[in-house]
């Protein structure tokens, strides 16, 4: 089989960037529909769900997406698919729910910066031991450096009112969702590489996390009653596709960044958005502007700190 080419740092980071700024789109939609129904899990399942359908509709459409999803039948028929590597779609469950239950309260902002510490520490221990499909990366100072500045992006936005106006276990559920989110690259990136197929991964990631969040959705619903009539406004139904089209973007280009740097251009290009959506559409409990500010100049250091350097001769 011939390698596959290695993308340019710019253009692969340039991508996580992307899921960024589509992650914080989805964070604000599916927070918003988590209120009106007054269930984030039943409004992530409506979110995966939307997804699901999507994709499918990809893979009907596109002959490489079928023999890929052939593939990964396959693999899970004969036992030669690591059980493990089906289990990506229940990280992407965790984040759809804590993003139906804190978003739409905490604001964007808020949400991206505890993501932004799960993903940290999770992607330098999942590059330092191999896990991801990029294999061993190693630790250098800049990584370590970077890391470090995204966790003060996190120090800062929790600075001021915040703590004082929003209860504890709100903010250690995208702390959760991020460390989630790590793994969940890497699991789908493994797996993509395994099936020879990004599209065929995403659909084994939806599927799980549908299962999963159905299963929760049972539950929720058996403790807190039926939630609320689905609103009208069918913007708030476009969470499942960003989050479609961003897993699919990120099993593809994982293996050109490693899991940190993915995670690193991510928290910026959704620190960069959340800004912009907090800024128009404030939330209730949402961080001051110079909380805004601040962050996003630090998350930028924090990517520029990463980024890969080439040796000279």
């Amino acid at each position: 089989m011939t390698p596959t080419r290695r993308l340019p740092a710019p253009v692969a980071l340039g991508g996580a960037v992307a899921i960024g700024i589509m992650t914080a789109v989805q964070a604000r939609i599916n927070g918003v529909l988590g209120l009106r129904l007054d269930d984030g899990i039943v409004a992530g399942l409506i979110s995966f769900a939307v997804g699901l359908a999507a994709l499918i509709a990809v893979i009907v459409c596109i002959p490489a997406a079928r023999r890929g999803a052939g593939r990964l039948r396959v693999g899970i028929r004969d036992r030669t698919i690591p059980f493990w590597m089906l289990l990506g779609g229940a990280c992407g469950a965790l984040t759809v729910s804590t993003q139906g239950i804190t978003a739409g309260v905490l604001g964007v902002s808020l949400f991206t910066v505890g993501v932004v510490a799960g993903q940290t520490l999770h992607g330098l221990v999942l590059d330092r031991i191999g896990f991801g499909p990029a294999g061993v990366v190693a630790v250098t100072p800049g990584r370590v450096v970077g890391g470090l500045l995204a966790l003060a992006a996190v120090g800062i936005s929790l600075s001021g009112d915040v703590l004082a106006t929003a209860p504890l276990w709100m903010l250690l559920l995208p702390f959760a969702a991020g460390v989630g989110i790590a793994w969940q690259a890497a699991t789908n990136g493994r797996l993509a590489q395994r099936v020879q197929s990004p599209i065929a991964a995403t659909l084994m990631s939806f599927v799980a996390g549908t299962i999963a969040l159905l299963v929760a959705a049972g539950i929720s619903i058996a403790f807190r009653g039926v939630p609320a009539a689905p609103p009208a406004e069918p913007w708030l139904y476009l969470g499942g596709f960003l989050g479609s089209a961003y897993i699919l973007l990120g099993a593809f280009i994982v293996a050109h960044t490693g899991v940190l740097l993915m995670g690193l251009g991510s928290v910026l290009g959704q620190l960069t958005a959340s800004v912009v959506i907090d800024l128009v559409w404030p939330a209730a409990s949402g961080p001051a502007l110079w909380q805004l500010i601040a962050m996003v100049v630090v998350a930028v250091a924090s990517v520029v700190a990463a980024l890969p350097r080439r040796r000279r001769r």
